[in-house]
């Protein structure tokens, strides 16, 4: 081949002849010698292209090459692709594996599918995907940034060799489509081949640990780090900040920064989103003034965490600073920055501004932004604002994403969230973690296991906030066996459950049909995951224990509790006053009063309970008119209920009844039920009939309207009206709730019925029955055939009362587990008063403590007391 002859790059006097090398310098000097930031008219690039386009004789290889690589350079792909496919229609020599790596990876930042595959077709034709190892990189990194990971695996695969920026460039895909369980091991296998990390492999697969929160990995990878050198690489450290952040660690990620020698603002901006993240937006607050001094400018991203962090903090003055600094610096067309200060003004309770800000950013307006206006309404009331605005996003033309269909689905609008449901479905959104787990939340207020089971079963991804999803629908239904398998089934698929996963399987515990010794089961399981001392699965165990009858182990876990909430002190008050134990409800009260804590509504229904059931009238009237007067709550139905449950129980039936004619608003069924409950105790058959009239009138198929009315007929002798009673329930095929009395032994639950036969031990039940008849009789027990509301033979009604369900549930008891040992069992009625007496009895005489709770309230029987003080 004879050698190049000389170009002249200059005409006339001024020529100028450089051999061939020389003059590819110059050219490639030319093309490098506008900086980068200069404006658009510079970008461009004339001196490149007009240098190279007059060379008479110009080399393909070189020349096209360089100019090419320039334009990557600079960022203009377009300039690039059409510099490219002009190159190749006028042909010329065959083009090298650089030119081809170079246009891949502008390809690949495109990215164009199409283009790609076209150019790997070109890259075989010309033998280049298998030789040369910088195309196969290219090809590997190009497939993966079109999403296409099969595709670049099997490039992958069929590369002969491969080095450090391969395995990077498959690890980095991996990560940027979510498939993070497979970086590890493609990190641990490409260390297993002898390939050495550069600080770019670190970078992603510190990334890919952070967002699995895998903290044994990271470390490992850290130390890895530290081992090849890369301790000092500044965005190798600014990942392992994000790493520990993601990870809870916060002191390990301050440590990370404190020990850099050179930090850029990407740095300070990690630290500050890493603080914030855990909740420290104090000394995130502290960082941001530090940052201001070490650094000349602050970015966009900057003022966005910083945004965030006075958002949660709620702190308005300093978001409006924020705001004019936004504007001073010219930052105002940022759609991040503008958007974080839409949220801000939004939690801060400045919904106006916010919608302002919102609507004179129409160029930056994106799915983030209209998510977060959308949001700002929800939290803040305005629902109608929120339904609009979505469905002017979609007029728009901008699609709502999986946060979208979230925050809709939180929106308090009845017939929302099933017209949510269907965009969903239609959009194809279902098996979004995130879209999943707010279904499966709004179906746990229904109760609607099987909806939500199905539902969960729809979702790709299950981590552990979906998990925890259906374990509050489970608690919520009051299905403990539910939550129980649910729970034993995260665990076996490897997951760790947290403290929201172990506050809700606690949460279900506390249904009536599940026994105390699975909630002491899991109490010890969140001490061995060590999260019994998180406020919410302390409060959880308070509410479970005070739930399920042990007060003592209540009180136990509420002194131990470190910081207490709202719940932990409405579910110790509210638990004192069920369990009969008035006096000290209302010194938890107190305590909590001399604390400074803010009361709530339930705070005060607790309270009046306490009175209600101690008969405290004057108490109960004084919390009712503080609560009101001084802690400006207003009352609720509950909260009326309650006083007219505090006088009617009293007896003071007129005052009760100047109150309902009193209330703000029409009285509801817990009114007229309460009322109805106290007229059938004090044998007020006038008032009763009122009260039943109101109730069926506003729930004509409640079967314990028709049951207390009856029993009032009954108490007074009227039989013929409780015939008629009886007959209208027939008519309207109203069906009344059967008593139902179980008791747990082993962990097993036995139920039992009035007159109940089915039990296999059920000879030796009313064998003890018979026993304990006997001697109750001998102590002087006299059965109150009173509360047998039939017209029969007294015989016959003794025998009823004998065999009612609570009964049968105590002599089981007595005769399945030792002497001395507690009972306790659950009944789904009110426990009638000859039960009542019994259970006092025989606490005495076989030395037992026996817990008993019914539809109302706990009764504590020991030594021949009960908690109740007989007046419930």
């Amino acid at each position: 081949m004879s050698p190049r002859t000389a170009l002249p790059l200059l005409r006339g006097r001024n020529t100028v002849i450089f051999a061939p090398d020389q003059s590819s310098r110059l050219l490639a000097t030319l093309a490098c010698s506008v900086p980068s930031g200069e404006d658009g008219d510079h970008r461009d690039a004339p001196g490149a292209r007009q240098a190279f386009d007059v060379i008479p004789g110009r080399d393909a290889a070189a020349g096209s090459g360089r100019a090419l690589f320039d334009y990557a350079r600079r960022g203009q792909v377009r300039q690039a692709l059409d510099h490219f496919l002009a190159a190749r229609r006028r042909g010329g020599r065959r083009v090298g594996g650089g030119t081809l790596s170079c246009v891949l990876k502008v390809c690949g930042s495109v990215p164009d599918r199409v283009l790609g595959e076209q150019l790997h077709g070109l890259c075989v034709r010309l033998g280049h995907d298998r030789g040369d190892v910088s195309v196969g990189t290219s090809l590997v990194d190009m497939y993966m940034k079109c999403c296409s990971v099969e595709e670049g695996r099997k490039v992958f695969n069929g590369m002969p060799e491969r080095n450090v920026v391969t395995w990077t460039s498959l690890i980095t895909g991996y990560f940027q489509t979510g498939a993070h369980s497979h970086v590890m091991e493609l990190f641990f296998r490409m260390r297993a081949e002898g390939i050495l990390p550069n600080p770019f492999t670190f970078a992603s697969v510190l990334s890919a640990v952070a967002s699995q929160g895998a903290l044994n990995l990271g470390q490992r990878v850290h130390a890895q780090s530290v081992k090849f050198g890369c301790r000092s690489t500044v965005f190798v450290c600014n990942s392992l900040m994000n790493m520990y952040a993601k990870c809870g660690l916060v002191e390990e990620a301050k440590a990370v920064f404190c020990g850099m020698e050179n930090r850029d603002m990407v740095s300070w901006n990690t630290l500050m989103a890493g603080l914030l993240l855990n909740g420290c937006e104090l000394e995130a607050l502290q960082l941001f003034h530090e940052s201001r001094a070490a650094m000349a400018k602050l970015t966009q991203s900057t003022y966005s965490t910083v945004i965030k962090l006075c958002a949660n903090l709620k702190q308005l003055g300093l978001v409006r600073q924020l705001h004019s600094c936004i504007l001073k610096q010219g930052f105002y067309s940022d759609g991040n920055a503008m958007t974080a200060l839409v949220d801000a003004y939004c939690k801060c309770g400045e919904l106006d501004d916010a919608l302002n800000i919102f609507l004179l950013m129409p160029g930056s307006q994106n799915v983030v932004s209209w998510t977060a206006m959308i949001n700002g309404c929800i939290e803040n009331g305005d629902m109608p604002l929120a339904v609009v605005l979505f469905n002017r996003m979609r007029e728009d033309g901008v699609l709502p994403n999986e946060f979208t269909y979230s925050t809709m689905l939180k929106a308090s609008l009845a017939n929302l969230p099933p017209q949510i449901h269907a965009q969903v479905i239609k959009t194809n959104y279902q098996r979004s973690p995130t879209v999943g787990t707010a279904l499966l939340a709004y179906y746990s207020k229904l109760c609607s296991t099987e909806q939500a089971l199905y539902l969960f079963k729809m979702i790709d991804q299950k981590d552990i906030v979906a998990w925890s999803a259906l374990l509050t629908c489970y608690a919520q239904a009051g299905d403990c066996d539910g939550a129980t398998n649910v729970f034993i089934k995260m665990t076996m698929q490897g997951l760790k459950p947290n403290e929201f996963t172990i506050s809700s399987v606690i949460d279900a515990c506390a249904s009536p049909t599940a026994g105390i010794d699975l909630g002491r089961q899991f109490h010890a399981i969140s001490i061995k995951y060590r999260c019994h001392n998180e406020i919410c699965v302390s409060s959880a165990l308070v509410s479970m224990y005070a739930r399920k009858g042990s007060i003592e182990s209540a009180q136990n876990v509420f002194d131990r509790q470190t910081d207490r909430d709202l719940v932990s002190w409405n579910s110790m008050i509210s638990g004192y006053a069920q369990h009969g134990y008035s006096r000290k409800a209302l010194d938890i009260f107190r305590q909590m009063e001399a604390e400074g804590i803010e009361m709530d509504g339930v705070t005060f229904l607790a309270v009046i309970m306490g009175c209600t059931h101690a008969g405290l009238v004057g108490e109960g009237q004084r919390y009712f008119d503080s609560m009101v007067r001084d802690h400006k709550i207003t009352p609720t139905m509950e909260h009326y209920a309650c006083m007219v449950d505090l006088y009617s129980r009293a007896g003071k039936l007129d005052e009760t009844m100047s109150l309902i004619r009193g209330l703000p608003f029409p009285a509801g069924p817990i009114v007229w039920r309460t009322l109805l409950g106290a007229c059938r105790v004090h044998k007020n058959v006038e008032l009763g009939n009122l009260a039943a009239e109101k109730l069926l009138s506003l729930e004509p198929l409640d079967s314990a309207t028709y049951v207390l009315l009856s029993n009032i007929y009954s108490a007074a002798g009227k039989w013929k009206e409780r015939d008629e009673v009886r007959k209208l329930m027939d008519t309207r095929k109203v069906k009344k709730e059967a008593g139902c009395s179980w008791i747990q032994i082993k962990n097993k639950v036995h139920s039992f019925v009035a007159s109940d036969k089915t039990h296999p031990l059920s000879d030796q039940i009313y064998a003890k029955l018979k026993a304990i008849t006997a001697r109750l009789k001998q102590e002087g027990y006299c059965p109150n055939t009173s509360f047998v509301l039939h017209e029969m033979a007294e015989e016959q009604k003794e025998a009823m009362l004998a065999m009612h369900s609570e009964r049968l549930a105590l002599a089981f008891g007595l005769i399945a587990t030792p002497p001395g040992s507690p009972l306790q069992i659950v009944k789904n009625l009110r426990v009638c008063g000859d039960c009542h007496t019994v259970f006092k009895m025989v606490s005495m005489i076989e030395d037992r403590e026996i817990i008993m709770r019914d539809c109302s309230r706990f009764h504590h029987f020991n030594s021949g007391v009960c908690s109740c003080g007989d007046f419930w």
